[in-house]
């Protein structure tokens, strides 16, 4: 047996469609900012990652401990107006310190800053 329309039921059926609109367009939005999120975590630890590189290759060439070393980049990044992770890609892709932390290194020791591979 066939059950006859309702009054009303097309109503009914524009408001399920309407509700089903709103929930797809939310879980879109949510999938958007995950994706989002996921991008920005992805980009931080990359470039966390070349600063645990560069903060390594400084211990080796200054021979100072990985505290010290983050410092003088730190320091040097921030003289210098520039991106902690793009002066810890520079150190990572050198054979010399650049001289934004060789400078701050004299700065601290008081000593001229260094101009072969140290």
């Amino acid at each position: 047996m066939i059950p006859e329309p309702r009054p009303g039921g097309r109503a009914m059926s524009r408001l399920i469609a309407s509700a089903s609109d709103a929930e797809l367009a939310r879980t879109t939005e949510l999938l958007q900012a995950a994706l989002e999120r996921n991008r920005q975590l992805e980009e931080a630890l990359r470039t966390r990652i070349v600063i645990e590189q560069a903060k390594g290759v400084l211990c080796e060439r200054l021979r100072v401990e990985p505290d010290v070393a983050f410092a003088l980049l730190r320091r040097a990044a921030r003289s210098s107006r520039r991106k902690l992770h793009e002066l810890a890609a520079e150190v990572v892709g050198s054979p010399r310190t650049p001289p934004e932390v060789a400078a701050v290194l004299a700065e601290l020791t008081g000593s001229r800053p260094a101009r072969g591979p140290g």
